[in-house]
């Protein structure tokens, strides 16, 4: 009796586990090797001493009126370059999303399978949003930073292609997805694409439209900032500044300041999600 409970108590699933655990383990050495991954230069004396100093000049922090002026209104430009990316990215989104959704084909409805037009459109249209978000946002930022010179513009631009093959790809799946059958009930009775995304897949899919969509201009802050570095303006272009100069209370002010931005951003987002549901 005492084993038959030990058998019972015992997980099925171990073999697959373990096998699984160790090919990740073995997979990861290999990896590990070619990135040359090594924690022990992080305990150098060299690089203690380096870091060491690095972080000693961050106390206290930078605290000048005119400093924090500019820390303000760099802030504040990361917040606009997020939320016009953003609304950019949307307009690029939703059309696609409204020409690619396949639950929206009136020739599906009438044949049960796309005629060969509307396939081949969908396909390359997938294939334009995978392309605009298959490039990282900061590489967009510095095409564009040689195209348009530094500053905000080539930030809005990069966030705006990077994020609206993001957005593009989401609303596709989630569209299609969602429970379609209020919207094949008006295409099948004459109504056009816009009518049966407005009236249909919209409401049903909207609170799952809203939240990413939300989630993705939270992620847009954070973007913009490290965008900076390469020139693309915000908050993340001053701390470049201030990291080459070496002025340690300057970086540690930014950084409290992109903290308190996420933070507010964190916030607006529960709040629109809150009024939104």
């Amino acid at each position: 009796m005492h084993l038959a409970g030990d058998h019972k108590l015992r997980d099925p699933a171990w073999h697959g586990r373990v096998t699984a655990a160790v090919v990740f383990i073995a997979l990861l050495f290999p990896a590990g090797y070619l990135t040359e991954f090594n924690p022990a230069t992080l305990w150098g004396d060299a690089s203690l001493n380096a870091l060491g100093q690095f972080l000693g000049s961050f106390f206290p922090p930078e605290t000048a009126p005119d400093f924090l002026r500019l820390v303000i209104e760099a802030a504040w430009k990361t917040v606009a370059i997020a939320t016009v990316g953003n609304a950019i990215a949307i307009a690029i989104a939703l059309p696609a999303a409204l020409a690619a959704t396949r639950i929206l084909s009136i020739s599906r409805i009438a044949t049960g399978r796309m005629a060969a037009l509307p396939a081949v459109i969908r396909t390359a249209i997938r294939w334009l949003l995978i392309f605009l978000r298959s490039i990282p946002e900061i590489v967009w930022a510095m095409i564009f930073v040689r195209a348009v010179g530094l500053g905000d513009t080539a930030g809005v631009m990069a966030i705006g292609i990077t994020y609206g093959g993001m957005l593009g790809k989401v609303y596709i799946e989630i569209l299609e997805s969602a429970d379609n059958q209020a919207a094949t009930v008006l295409l099948q009775n004459g109504a056009g694409r816009l009518q049966a995304f407005w009236y249909a897949a919209l409401p049903v899919s909207l609170p799952e439209l809203t939240s990413y969509t939300i989630y993705r201009w939270e992620c847009a802050i954070r973007a913009s900032v490290v965008m900076g570095f390469v020139g693309a303006g915000g908050l993340g272009q001053q701390m470049e500044l201030s990291m080459k100069m070496l002025a340690g209370a300057e970086v540690l002010t930014m950084l409290l300041m992109f903290v308190a931005l996420v933070w507010i951003a964190d916030l607006v987002s529960a709040l629109l999600r809150k009024v939104l549901s």
